[in-house]
């Protein structure tokens, strides 16, 4: 009989591993709202922060601090119960409906955050017996609402559509999930998203699309990948997350009516939570007027990525193809990835070093995320500052 284990001890090694591994996880206080001068509890000067998901710069805007608080003084800080009992409010309906509209769906749900969006929509779609078929860097969240479905997850290597029709074609499963992100968030890259709707029509599947970092960025005036392709099908059930380029807080997945009906009645992490406070639809509806409105907001952030991409002279290290406000240099180690990130950070430039598991052994990078509130000249100083110091790397 084997003897038991102190978890206490097991932690204490488990933490030890991860040090000498430079996996270990730490927090940074940041002590300012969110904008591309950032100030952090352990450094007495400010930063310039390329690390936020803030892509439209509206996190901090003060027209939504002032929307937040007339919220507040309308309705309060507290929902009180979920959406199915008491806490749906008619701000929160009114969101729902403008959120629909502004993708071009029938109808929308309004989730707390787009992690428990991705996990009520699959468990409520397909079940034991059924497959989704997931690109293999899809998001942690798509992830684990497949596991929570207990459907066969079948995983394709990246955007591979011949692999992934393959997949299709072998299965049996009476039911069929394709599930993508659309922009991935540690590459940057596109999903190709029309040629996915045409696999899924082709074997009666859903699509399932997670634009977290699409919506508001891509598409006429920031409707998001599906309006990026030109797409509409009843299979297509997109979620959107709030709390990115929208600059609040929050998800909400769209469909075909019956698809929202349905997971008004099955989607466990929809049913079971306290409704989101009334205040955030109430600052989400101005939001969605800024993001509608925001052209210029797009062209500035359009001109930064290509001013990026354009002054870095790397040779070593890989900046991958990507157009949108994700621009990742993988330089591999993990252990050389975070001494780079502190050679940024003692110049006064805020990127972070994103290791495995979030990325494959062996890719750990620095995700460098732009947003139309940086100046070109803060995009030019951690353009010269990541040539130099690649340079200057043995």
């Amino acid at each position: 009989m084997s003897e038991p284990i102190d978890p206490l001890l097991e932690l204490s090694a488990g933490l030890a591993d991860l040090d000498e591994a430079g996996l270990r996880r730490r927090r940074r206080v940041v002590t300012t709202p969110c904008a591309p001068v950032a100030g952090l509890a352990d450094r007495p000067d400010p930063v310039i922060a390329f690390c936020a998901n803030d892509y439209l710069g509206l996190a901090a805007e003060p027209t939504l601090a002032a929307a937040a608080a007339a919220g507040a003084q309308a309705w309060g800080v507290g929902s009180g119960a979920s959406h199915l009992v008491s806490g749906h409010y008619a701000v929160h309906d009114e969101l729902e409906t403008r959120l629909a509209r502004f993708v071009g769906m029938d109808d929308a749900l309004f989730f707390s955050t787009g992690y428990m969006a991705n996990i009520g929509v699959m468990p409520a779609l397909v079940g034991r017996g059924d497959a989704i078929f997931a690109d293999k860097v899809n998001h942690a969240s798509l992830v684990d609402g497949a596991l929570l479905s207990r459907a066969d997850l079948i995983r394709y290597p990246h955007c591979d559509l011949a692999a992934l029709a393959a997949r299709l074609a072998a299965s049996t499963a009476p039911r069929k999930l394709i599930v993508t992100d659309s922009v991935f968030s540690m590459d940057g890259d596109l999903a190709p998203l029309p040629e996915l709707l045409a696999l899924a029509e082709a074997h009666k599947a859903w699509l399932l699309v997670d634009d977290a970092h699409g919506f508001g960025v891509l598409g006429p005036q920031g409707r998001g990948s599906i309006a990026h392709f030109g797409l509409s099908s009843p299979r297509l059930i997109y979620m959107g997350t709030l709390g990115k380029a929208a600059g609040v807080s929050g998800a909400f997945v769209a469909g075909q009516r019956d698809v929202i009906e349905w997971l008004v009645s099955k989607s466990r992490s929809y049913i079971f939570t306290t409704g989101a406070p009334p205040l955030i639809a109430h600052t989400l509806l101005s939001a969605l007027d800024l993001i509608e409105h925001g052209d210029a907001r797009r062209a500035h952030l359009n001109a930064l990525i290509a001013r990026f991409k354009a002054g870095l002279r790397l040779t070593r290290w890989q900046l991958l193809p990507s157009d949108t406000p994700i621009q990742p240099v993988v330089i591999g180690d993990n252990h050389e990835t975070l001494a780079v990130s502190r050679a940024l950070d003692a110049e006064g430039l805020w990127v972070p070093a994103i290791r495995p598991p979030t990325v494959p052994k062996g890719a750990a990078r620095l995700r460098i995320t732009l947003s139309a509130a940086h100046r070109f000249d803060q995009v030019d100083r951690l353009v010269a500052t990541l040539n130099r110091l690649e340079s200057s790397r043995p």
